[in-house]
């Protein structure tokens, strides 16, 4: 795969191109899309392949959520993770977003609260309050340059009527891989406070050379009775358009209460989607390799501009494919930071308020494009801030 190769994609329907200008008023004809978290590349073959066999083959009936869909689940997360999950475990849900709306109404009421660690990405925080759950944001605290969950503050917090913690592993805007003591800590608090724990590892394929993830599944294993894993191939092999995600749930009683609820919402998988993900799970272990390497390269032409800015911190990317970075010490109102990087630099980018507690004087950078488009969003936001070097 050359991710090198120029892929235009203004006047497709593209969310991350063509909604740019009313969103933040840059021009798709000259400005550079850096804000929705998809990538601008082309899937693996094998899942471009299975495209055209549906094509040719010209049915798109009703299908099922075959064995050989869960059993490529299951071959990506022992190879990849050295995760052993059984298929019975996997339900398919629209997006991932769907499959967490569905377990917050499976598993909570209305009015009970569910945890975040703010700030984190914004759909949390939107189907929480969209379902009448009450929103618990739990601040993170930048140490040693990046975010750590302060466990004590957030007991401090609690009320009683908490129900769930709604974790992001790796984080998103962040970049943080947990480590498998902050996870353990983490399951031992939610032991202690009966609550639940929903895991977001939907970036747990985008991991930058020197680092490891780790499943949250295999560092605390005794959180399992209580545990739900979300995952997709939508972030890593650009297939968020097929809208088909995996909710793993390995406790029975937990999976029951899913599958009724799943059921009451009517909810089936895409044959697109299924056939599509099973390709790259069987197929795309080179391709996520090389695809490693390449954002890397990405994010170091990025931040080494970014870094120059004289009070700009990028916060160190352990994983994902999105650059948080912190404008505070600028000196400068956020818009007028907003103001630079979209009229100046012609860049679209995530403000980082949308992100939650925490996240103002923050912006978000997507680096998941072309090389030449990096380097040339490099270039111009240098130039948008000259005149503080």
């Amino acid at each position: 795969m050359n991710f090198d190769d120029p892929i235009d994609r203004r006047g497709t329907n593209c969310d991350k191109w063509d909604n740019m200008l009313s969103k933040y008023g840059v021009s798709p004809d000259d400005g550079i899309a850096m804000w929705v978290a998809d990538t601008d590349f082309k899937p693996p073959q094998a899942a471009l392949d299975e495209v055209q066999r549906l094509h040719d083959f010209g049915i798109f009936g009703y299908h099922k959520d075959d064995d050989g869909y869960k059993a490529s689940i299951c071959g990506w997360m022992d190879r990849r993770h050295n995760w052993a999950v059984d298929p019975d475990w996997i339900a398919t849900s629209i997006g991932m977003v769907n499959g967490i709306a569905t377990c917050i109404n499976a598993f909570t009421e209305v009015g009970d609260g569910v945890i975040v660690f703010s700030p984190v990405y914004h759909a949390f925080h939107r189907v929480i309050n969209a379902n009448n759950r009450a929103l618990v944001e739990s601040e993170l605290v930048i140490r040693d340059g990046v975010y750590h969950m302060d466990l004590d503050a957030l007991a401090a917090q609690l009320d009683g009527t908490e129900k769930m913690v709604l974790f992001c592993s790796p984080h998103n805007p962040g970049g943080r891989i947990w480590t498998p003591e902050e996870q353990r800590e983490l399951a031992a608090f939610c032991q202690k406070h009966d609550l639940l724990l929903l895991a977001d590892e939907i970036h747990q394929d985008i991991i930058h050379p020197g680092h490891k993830h780790t499943t949250i599944a295999l560092a605390a294993p005794e959180i399992t009775e209580r545990l739900i894993v979300t995952t997709a191939p939508s972030k890593v092999f650009n297939l968020a358009g097929n809208y088909t995600a995996q909710v793993i749930i390995p406790n029975e009683r937990l999976r029951r209460k899913y599958f009724r609820q799943r059921r009451a919402f009517g909810v089936s998988s895409n044959i697109t989607g299924i056939n599509m993900t099973r390709a790259a799970y069987d197929h795309g272990d080179d391709y996520v390799d090389a695809l490693r390497l390449y954002l890397d390269g990405n994010r170091e032409i990025l931040f080494d501009a970014l870094a120059a800015i004289p009070g700009v911190t990028p916060m160190p990317m352990q994983a994902t494919y999105l650059g948080w970075v912190d404008f505070r010490n600028t000196g400068m109102t956020m818009g007028e930071v907003a103001r630079r990087i979209q009229t100046g630099a012609r860049v679209a980018a995530n403000h980082g308020h949308t992100f939650g507690l925490g996240g103002k004087g923050f912006m978000r950078f997507n680096i998941a494009t072309q090389r030449a488009h990096v380097t040339e969003a490099a270039a111009r936001l240098s130039e948008a801030f000259a005149d503080l070097q």
